[in-house]
């Protein structure tokens, strides 16, 4: 008990509480990373899907055109006849 300073850190006191606040923030922000990770996952996910239901629309859309087109102008298979 030499020390003069009144330190925590020279005598070793109170150390062990802050230690495991210390832990509890670093496991705190490491949790919230995680759900961060997650949640933008999810909306990745969701904006590929709208995607591809979009291009799956498009895609019908276009083929029901197709098909409109050829139905009203023949195709040349027919013409040839």
């Amino acid at each position: 008990m030499g020390s003069t300073g009144g330190s925590m850190a020279d005598t070793g006191i109170g150390t062990e509480p802050m230690r495991a606040c210390l832990l509890t923030f670093l496991l705190a922000l490491q949790c919230t990373g995680c759900a961060v990770v997650a949640v933008a996952d999810a909306a990745v996910t969701v904006v590929a899907t709208t995607v591809k239901v979009g291009a799956t629309v498009v895609e019908t859309t276009v083929d029901v055109a197709a098909a409109g087109v050829n139905a009203v102008v023949g195709s040349a298979d027919e013409m040839k006849q």
